[in-house]
């Protein structure tokens, strides 16, 4: 495979920064093809961790063509805080990306508010905001905000109309002036990088170059297939790649699908596998379950099989990569979810309504765990017998193959069972 997604298969937060940085170091491009600086990714390298909200997880390599395409939302002063603390890289962004503006954070603020008990959880960022302005055709293009003169022009008219909307959900405004004079700076630093991300990337194709994919946060966070309205704003599946880099769906070769070998979740909504007590608290301090963006505590759950059912038949998997396995070690009994129960019958797929999946109750299948310290181990076969049956058993119940797994947060704890590129 040339030009490969790589996909979380959960709620997020599975580790899909660590394969597309373990993956991108025989990549010749990795481009980010949607969010915004609501997502972290972290990668550790020779024990150093790197967060990573907006920029792809290739670009501590210089080597690699980073690109951060159309369907990104950016946030130009997230942007410029994060390029600051780095150097010597390769970064495209797309002409057409949408901008983040600070009257979306606080409409962001504004629409949780109003939610009462029924928030969503978001982080605040504003990246559904921008989304919205995006469709209602509100929104400012990156092509729009790096020229001083039409920059100003759009701001000031779009901020006639979202200052009426912040007074009257009761929000700060504020000031065009103030936010072009603050805005345009972060502009002349984004410039530079500033192209036709879909020529780039065709191109790329043409010359036969090694192109990984990413997205931010999982399937189940899908706008259209995730557990709606427990959502984030746009697609991470392996189909929207196509409408958000500017090139042909034929084009994909295939998707990894990355999962922990346990499920995690931030924020509200329907989780049937979820642990409470001890154990969860165990594996939440011994995985570091704590959000990359936002520092909130992970929802820890067992591993749930319909879910990932669900990914491999919504987005399509080529792969799987296991991440996190080392953090099992220790739990004398495991458990995986292999179907629901709900009004009496046996389901093996998610109901559309959640008020259904929240009634969903999970059926398990319990396998013996394992003692041993794996962290260190460099094969599949170097695995207790019990890691490995849990594997195994996994992959058949998905129906999707081994292609690695993770036992520790650094690169060099990443074990590739099959060759993907």
């Amino acid at each position: 495979m040339k030009r490969i997604v790589i996909v979380g298969t959960q709620w997020g937060d599975e580790g899909k920064g660590k394969i597309t940085d373990f993956l991108a170091q025989k990549a010749d491009v990795v481009v980010r093809y949607q969010g915004g600086n609501n997502a972290g990714h972290t990668v550790v390298f020779h024990g150093k961790k790197h967060s990573l909200h907006l920029l792809p997880s290739g670009i501590l390599n210089p080597n690699i063509q980073n690109v951060m395409a159309n369907g990104m939302v950016i946030n130009p002063k997230a942007f410029v805080e994060e390029i600051d603390k780095l150097q010597n890289f390769n970064l495209s962004i797309s002409d057409r990306a949408h901008i983040v503006l600070p009257y979306h954070l606080e409409l962001d603020k504004a629409y949780e508010h109003f939610r009462g008990n029924e928030k969503i959880g978001t982080t605040h960022k504003g990246i559904g905001p921008a989304y919205t302005d995006k469709s209602s055709r509100l929104g400012l293009r990156v092509s729009t905000f790096i020229d001083p003169e039409k920059f100003k022009a759009r701001l000031f008219e779009l901020m006639k109309v979202k200052n009426q909307e912040l007074r009257k959900l009761g929000a700060p405004r504020f000031i065009a002036e103030e936010v072009y004079e603050e805005y345009l700076k972060y502009a002349s630093v984004m410039a530079p990088y500033v192209k036709d991300t879909s020529v780039l990337l065709n191109q790329a194709i043409d010359d036969n170059k090694k192109i990984l994919f990413e997205g931010a946060q999982g399937v189940l966070l899908c706008l259209d297939h995730g557990t709606y309205p427990y959502v984030t704003s746009s697609s991470p599946t392996a189909a929207s790649v196509p409408l958000n880099t500017g090139i042909a769906p034929w084009l994909i070769d295939g998707a990894i699908g990355v999962t922990k070998a346990y499920t995690t979740r931030v924020g509200s909504g329907p989780m049937p596998s979820e642990i409470l007590g001890d154990l969860a608290n165990q594996i939440r301090e011994i995985g570091n379950e704590y959000g990359t963006t936002t520092g909130r505590p992970r929802r820890i759950g067992w591993l749930d099989t319909v879910v990932l059912r669900h990914t491999k038949r919504i987005s399509g998997l080529s792969y799987l990569a296991v991440t996190l396995l080392d953090v099992l070690s220790g739990i004398d009994e495991l458990k995986i979810a292999v179907s629901y129960e709900f009004n009496g019958k046996t389901i093996t797929d998610i109901p559309a309504e959640m008020s259904d999946f929240e009634a969903c109750k999970p059926n398990y299948i319990t396998m013996p765990g394992w003692k041993e310290d794996i962290t260190q181990v460099k094969s599949f076969e170097a695995l207790p017998v019990q890691a490995q049956n849990y594997l195994n058993q996994l992959c058949e119940l998905v129906g999707v193959p081994l292609a690695i797994f993770s036992v520790g947060p650094d690169r060099s704890q990443t074990i590739q069972v099959k060759p993907i590129f």
